[in-house]
């Protein structure tokens, strides 16, 4: 059933599924609306407010260090060493089953520690698994390994670089005000948590393996190895001594390790943000490349793939400016506070209700505002407050709004710009598998919501 369901999903997708920049566009055209029809604003101001927020400082440094994460995570992948690592994992695929399960767990556990990073070991991963059975004559469904891949964001904000969680540990943050500091013991490392963790590990895998076609459907689409940059002779001068000079790499990347590693010994997992990642993939990298020409020569190769991102982002900033700067957000945040009432007063307990209504609204919310910080700054503050007057518990609340903003990630094809420049695929043919995935995860989600809030 699951698998039939799987196949229909995928040609819906295909069929329906615009190309992502078409779905950033329409977005942007829906926000314009409801912010008129919704939130009273004016046409004048929600132009205003959708320039502004393309134009936020704060975003754009965002923007940049998506785009420095997939080109220096797609040098570093490119290495003898961690191409070697990624061979013998993919070399354990012995069919579209066990492809998935083993892709999804690896972006699932690496997104527990970085969404950033399980990212990109997933797409990474993904495209590995389905060129290693092509070599090996063994038939795998390419788009469904892909849709693997990207599992990693159904489960990020869970981990520790959950931003809503994260944010509310951190002395200093923007509501301490109101609810003081909320320690990770109480979100992260609590029993809903930890059990929500452990039904996506578990679940996952079964689930998208349960949705490979049959093999005379299978269709492994992978792309062919990447050539080789042409080699030609070369004068020995010193510029090209300079070049492939292994002494420059070690005194750089000595200066880099000379911040990484008291910087991590210091912080530890409080340290792991965009920035200390992007930071290391850039020195290990030309660490693992060796010469300053073969390093350049892998990121020139590599930033083919950032066009999604840089088309893209400014757009989805400026729904978010759209969103914040017309009300839209309270205005759907507060609509599912009144209803988590309506509900207490028909006897369901406040607290599931509250946490429950949350998830949903986090979930819709995350459609036009596809970042999870971003979510938090705007809908954090209605969230904090609703609990407060219901006199329900602020850190499942909390969690309710990360697990709403994971899940439709799976229909949101902002975060795959990445993962489709990787492997080389389109959205349509990986969402269709995505978009099950969530309607199929989502009642259990709810549930232990249900179960833990009361």
């Amino acid at each position: 059933m699951i698998q039939r369901l799987g196949e229909r999903f995928s040609v819906l997708s295909h069929r329906f599924m615009p190309h992502p920049f078409v779905f950033a566009l329409l977005l942007t055209l829906l926000t314009f609306v409801l912010g008129i029809l919704w939130a009273g604003a004016t046409p004048s101001a929600l132009i205003a407010s959708w320039y502004d927020g393309i134009w936020r400082s704060s975003l754009l440094v965002f923007a940049m260090q998506m785009a420095l994460i997939l080109v220096t995570g797609h040098a570093l992948a490119e290495t003898r060493p961690v191409h070697r690592a990624l061979e013998r994992l993919a070399g354990l695929a012995r069919g579209t089953p066990s492809a998935v399960a083993i892709t999804s767990l690896a972006a699932m556990v690496t997104a527990l520690w970085n969404w950033g990073l399980g990212l990109i070991v997933g797409a990474f991963l993904a495209r590995e698994v389905a060129r290693n059975a092509r070599r090996r004559g063994v038939l795998v469904h390419y788009p469904l390994v892909a849709a693997a891949g990207y599992t990693g964001l159904l489960i990020w904000h869970g981990g520790l670089s959950g931003s809503a969680p994260v944010s509310i540990a951190t002395p200093g943050h923007p509501l301490q005000a109101v609810m003081g500091i909320v320690p990770i013991r109480q979100t992260l490392f609590s029993p809903l948590n930890l059990t929500v963790t452990l039904f996506l590990l578990a679940s996952v895998p079964v689930l998208l393996a349960l949705m490979a076609p049959p093999a005379e459907r299978q269709s492994n689409e992978a792309p062919e190895t990447d050539p080789e940059p042409p080699s030609r002779p070369r004068e020995r001068t010193l510029a090209v001594s300079l070049e492939e000079s292994r002494v420059l790499v070690w005194v750089v990347a000595a200066g880099g390790l000379a911040f990484l590693v008291p910087y991590f010994v210091r912080k530890g997992w409080d340290g792991v943000n965009l920035n200390s990642i992007n930071f290391t993939f850039l020195i290990a990298g030309l660490l693992l490349h060796g010469t300053p020409r073969r390093y350049a020569e892998s990121i020139d190769h590599a930033a083919r793939g950032v066009g999604g991102i840089l088309l893209q982002f400014p757009f989805y900033f400026g729904i978010m400016g759209m969103m914040q700067g017309s009300g839209l957000i309270q205005n759907m945040a507060e609509l599912f506070v009144t209803w988590a009432g309506g509900l207490g007063r028909l006897g369901v307990p406040a607290g599931s209700a509250h946490a429950v209504l949350t998830f949903l609204s986090a979930g819709v919310v995350n459609l036009f505002v596809p970042s999870g910080g971003g979510q938090w700054a705007v809908q954090g503050p209605i969230v904090v407050e609703a609990a407060q007057q219901l006199g329900t518990r602020i850190p499942t609340a909390v969690m309710g709004l990360a697990y709403g903003d994971e899940l439709t990630n799976m229909l949101q094809p902002f975060w795959a710009l990445p993962l489709l420049a990787i492997t080389g695929l389109h959205a349509r043919q990986i969402v269709g598998y995505t978009a099950l995935l969530m309607l199929l995860v989502a009642p259990g989600l709810i549930l232990l919501l249900f179960l833990f809030g009361a």
